[in-house]
This record gives structure tokens, C-alpha cells and sequence, in this order.
């Protein structure tokens, strides 16, 4: 548990480590929004899968997908938009196949 007494309210106690805080921080936003999209490729895939009966398509967004999430896990810059566009894909093929 976080000790309250070195907690000063508005800055860090220097018994903390600001900067390592901070990078924790972003490192655990980061990978919620790209396990995120990762999850919601998913559920189009399933949707895919089930609606369309494209099974193979499905099987397919779903490994593209995984590639997407750890493309944008290594690089900073694209991030979540990786697998954003893998989703947008499986809606456009869900809604026009």
C-alpha cells in the first residue's frame, strides 16, 4: 500500500521516484488503449465470423489484430491507431460483405 505520510498533496515526496512514477503511468495507458482496440477487434472477428459465416476472415482479423497490437506496443508513434485500423477494416467488411 502507498504510505500517506510521504505524500505531500501536490508534488512528489522525495522518497518517491517522480520519473519512474510518471513512465509507469503512460506505459499503463498505452497498453490499455491498445489492448482495447485489440479486444474490440475481437469482437468484430466473432462478429464477422457469426454474421457473415467468414470464418477464415475472422480467424485472419484476429492474428492481424495481435500483429497490429504489438506493432503499435514497439513503436510510440502509432500506438492504438494500429489496431484501430484493423477494426475499421472488420466493420467495413462486417457492414459491406
Amino acid at each position: 500500500m502507498a504510505d500517506a505520510k510521504t505524500v505531500t498533496g501536490v508534488r512528489y515526496s522525495p522518497a518517491m521516484d517522480e520519473k519512474t512514477h510518471e513512465q509507469t503511468y503512460r506505459g499503463f495507458v498505452r497498453f490499455v488503449e491498445i489492448g482495447t482496440f485489440v479486444v474490440i477487434c475481437w469482437v468484430l472477428a466473432l462478429a464477422v465470423g457469426g454474421i457473415r459465416e467468414a470464418w477464415l476472415t475472422a480467424i485472419f482479423g484476429v492474428m492481424l489484430s495481435g500483429v497490429a497490437g504489438t506493432v503499435g506496443a514497439l513503436s510510440p508513434v502509432v500506438g492504438w491507431k494500429a489496431p484501430a485500423a484493423v477494426a475499421v477494416l472488420l466493420l467495413l467488411y462486417l457492414f459491406f460483405a
